[in-house]
C-alpha cells in the first residue's frame, strides 16, 4: 500500500510542501485504520508518543499533517488513484489461493451490488452533491455510492471492490442515479478483472433490461431481485405456464417442521416490449407450521431473474447465492456505519473529492480487516503474500 500511496500525483509546488502525499494519504488510512470518529480525536491521540510511534513504525509516515492541512492535501486528490490498491489487494488474494472458498460451483465469483448514501446535510454541500428538494423548498444534500462486494453464502466476510461514486458532474441536466452508476460500475469491473469469471446479485431496480444488457456486452452472469409487481407482465406469463404445468416445483421439509419450496421456469420474457429479452426466473418460499394450528403458511418468499439454465440440481444453490446479496448490506454497510468505522461521519466536505476519498480510505482499512480475518481463517491452508501497510514496493 504504501508503494501505492508514493506514486500518488502531486501536483503541489514541491518547494513549498511540508508533508509528502504519501504521508497526507497514509496518514488518513491510518486514522480509518484505528477507527478514530474524528480529526480531532486523531489529533490528539497522535499528541501522545505512542501515536505518533504507530503512524512511523506500522505506516511509515515521516511528517504528519495537522487535520486542516490534511483535508486540503486529501480533496485535491484524484480518486482514481485508489483503485489499484483495491485491485492489488484482490490480485492478492487470487494468488494466495484466499478467493478460491468465494467461488460458486460454476467456478465464477458472486459480487453483489447496492447504493448507499453516506453524507446527508441540509447545510453543506458541494459540486459533486446530489439534490432533493422537499415540498416545503429546503434542500438536502448528499453523497451516495454504487458498492460491489465479492461475498458467498457460507462466509461471514466480504470482499470490498473500489467503488462508483453517483455524483452530479458538470454538463448534465439529470442527477446521476444508482442505474446509472451500475453500468459504469460494471464496465469498470469487467476492466479491472478481465480474467475474473463474475456472476452479479443485485437488487429490484436492476432486474430491468437496460442493465441486463450490460452485464451480457461485460460476459457476465447475473441473478437479480425479480418483484413481482415489477414485472407484471413477465408474471402473467409464468401463472399462465404455471396452469399448463410447465413450471417445475422442489419441496424440501427441514427438521423444524418447516417446507422449503423451490420454482423456477427457464426462458421466460422480460417484459412486454418488442425487443424483450429471455430470462429464467425462480422463487423460493418457506413454509412454517403454526404453533397452535399446525396449519403452515408463508413466512418468506423471493423471487429472481437469471441467466443459469435452472434445474433441481443447481436450484437450492442459486436461491442461496440470490439471498446472499443482502451480505453487502449486513456485512458491508451495516459494519461500516455500526461496527467502528464511523463512514457517515463528516471527517471534511471539500469542494472536490475529500468526501468521496475518505469513504475509500475507510473502504481499504475495512478490506485490511477482511484480509486479516481471511488470513487467520485459512493461513494453515495456503501461503499468503499480505499488502504490507509500509515499505511496501507493491
Amino acid at each position: 500500500m504504501s508503494g501505492h500511496f508514493s506514486e500518488f500525483e502531486d501536483k503541489r509546488q514541491q518547494k513549498k510542501v511540508d508533508h509528502s502525499m504519501h504521508d497526507s494519504v497514509m496518514s488518513g488510512f491510518g486514522m480509518m485504520y484505528v477507527q478514530d470518529p474524528s480529526l480531532l480525536q486523531f489529533q490528539t491521540r497522535l499528541k501522545e508518543d505512542y501515536g505518533s510511534s504507530n503512524l512511523e513504525t506500522l505506516f511509515g509516515v515521516k511528517s504528519i499533517p495537522k487535520d486542516t492541512q490534511m483535508r486540503t492535501i486529501l480533496d485535491k486528490v484524484d480518486r482514481e488513484q485508489f483503485r489499484p490498491v483495491f485491485k492489488d489487494f484482490t490480485h492478492r488474494l487470487q494468488r494466495g489461493k484466499h478467493l478460491e472458498q468465494f467461488q460458486l460451483e460454476d467456478g465464477s465469483y458472486l459480487v453483489a451490488v447496492d447504493g448507499s448514501e453516506y453524507f446527508s446535510s441540509k447545510k453543506l454541500s458541494c459540486p459533486a452533491c446530489l439534490e432533493k428538494e422537499h415540498k416545503d423548498g429546503e434542500k438536502t444534500y448528499s453523497h451516495q455510492i454504487l458498492q460491489g462486494a465479492i461475498v458467498h453464502p457460507n462466509l461471514k466476510q466480504v470482499i470490498p471492490l473500489m467503488p462508483e461514486e453517483i455524483r452530479n458532474t458538470d454538463g448534465t441536466e439529470k442527477q446521476d442515479c444508482e442505474i446509472n452508476a451500475g453500468k459504469r460500475f460494471i464496465c469498470q469491473l469487467s476492466s479491472d478483472h478481465p480474467q475474473m469469471k463474475i456472476t452479479i446479485g443485485g437488487d429490484g431496480i436492476t432486474s430491468k433490461q437496460p442493465f441486463i444488457k450490460c452485464l451480457r456486452e461485460e460476459r457476465m452472469n447475473f441473478i437479480l431481485v425479480a418483484k413481482p409487481d415489477d414485472h407484471k407482465i413477465m408474471m402473467e406469463w409464468i401463472g399462465e405456464q404455471r396452469q399448463l404445468g410447465e413450471v417445475k416445483v422442489k419441496r424440501v421439509d427441514d427438521d423444524k417442521g418447516r417446507t422449503h419450496v423451490y420454482e423456477w421456469i427457464n426462458q421466460v420474457p422480460l417484459n412486454g416490449n418488442e425487443d424483450f429479452i429471455l430470462v429464467n426466473f425462480f422463487s423460493y418460499r418457506i413454509l412454517t407450521p403454526d404453533e397452535k394450528t399446525g396449519e403452515k403458511k408463508v413466512t418468506f418468499k423471493y423471487s429472481w431473474v437469471t441467466d443459469f439454465e435452472l434445474s433441481s440440481k443447481n436450484v437450492e444453490e442459486l436461491v442461496r447465492a440470490g439471498r446472499c446479496r443482502w451480505k453487502i448490506e449486513n456485512e458491508c454497510f451495516n459494519t461500516l456505519k455500526n461496527q467502528g468505522y464511523n463512514i457517515s461521519h463528516n471527517y471534511g466536505h471539500g469542494t472536490q473529492n475529500l468526501s468521496f476519498n475518505f469513504l475509500l480510505l475507510t473502504l481499504l482499512a475495512f478490506f485490511c480487516h477482511q484480509i486479516a480475518e481471511l488470513y487467520t481463517l485459512t493461513s494453515t491452508l495456503h501461503h499468503f503474500d499480505p499488502p504490507h501497510l509500509d515499505g511496501d514496493p507493491a
